[in-house]
């Protein structure tokens, strides 16, 4: 799977919409992708109902992934925040990411505890100790396949000359991706791109209500971005159905209103595999 995503960017624009668990990461798989984005924000948001302010920890994204990928064949790009501390915290991240069925695992260079990068108030570190993480990340894989995607969230405390800098030296380093998160006008998305995306693939990040026009797969491929995420927005439109039904349910008592909206027993079932799976027990169970 991580030399079928190596490929994939080679040949053109990646769309990968945002997973937060195994059911959504399915049903991304089902509906054809070509890569999933294991969001970071959207496990805050769904495991801890709280916002990404660097809450989550290292096993519980680890963990999470690595069920994801016991049950999708489709490479999973991860959210690995700021390799949840130094550069040795940073190597125990990849090896264990990678061990976990990681495609491509996602390193920034923000402040500890980090936040959305589509929040103010960020910070980065020094581009040496950004460097020393990317290296030390580098070092601890043991796949050539499994790609380190270097983010920089420089734009907002330093301007977006200096976060291109960055960029360029997190490439120099030996990225293999690279992402400026924030990026606010379709100008500065031309600017990034004409810079950076003819060496190596730029990933652009569509976030609903954030600070980067939301733009299609299309549109951003025309700029020269190779990766396209829409991270948060899985959770968000779960959100928005969940609030209906929720309020459907108090208020009429019943879930009848709802029956044409709704995947009904055997409905859920099928998309999850319950008949294979049963066919099975019934061949190991002699």
């Amino acid at each position: 799977m991580k030399q079928i995503l190596k490929t994939r960017l080679a040949d053109g624009t990646v769309l990968a919409p945002g997973v937060y668990d195994v059911l959504s990461a399915l049903l991304a798989e089902q509906a054809g992708f070509d890569a999933l984005y294991l969001s970071g924000a959207s496990i805050a948001y769904t495991q801890l109902g709280r916002s990404d302010v660097g809450l989550t920890t290292y096993t519980e994204v680890e963990s999470l992934l690595a069920r994801i990928t016991d049950r999708v064949r489709t490479p999973v790009i991860v959210d690995a925040d700021t390799g949840f501390g130094n550069a040795l915290n940073t190597q125990r991240t990849v090896r264990g990411f990678e061990r976990a069925g990681a495609a491509m695992i996602q390193l920034e260079d923000q402040t500890f505890p980090k936040r959305c990068g589509h929040l103010d108030g960020k910070g980065v570190i020094p581009v040496a100790e950004m460097l020393g993480k990317l290296h030390a990340a580098l070092d601890a894989r043991t796949d050539p396949s499994t790609l380190i995607l270097a983010r920089t969230d420089a734009l907002a405390p330093e301007g977006l000359e200096a976060a291109l800098d960055r960029a360029e030296a997190y490439l120099e380093a030996g990225a293999d991706a690279l992402f400026v998160e924030a990026l606010r006008t379709p100008e500065q998305m031309r600017v990034a791109c004409e810079r950076l995306a003819h060496r190596v693939p730029l990933l652009a990040n569509m976030v609903e209500g954030g600070k980067t026009p939301v733009q299609g797969v299309e549109a951003l491929a025309e700029f020269g971005f190779r990766i396209v995420i829409f991270p948060g927005g899985t959770a968000r439109a779960v959100a928005h159905t969940l609030q209906d039904y929720y309020g459907s349910l108090r208020r009429l008592g019943s879930t009848l209103s709802w029956k044409d909206r709704m995947l009904d027993f055997d409905g859920l079932n099928a998309v999850i595999g319950t008949p294979d799976l049963l066919e099975q027990g019934r061949r190991y169970g002699g």
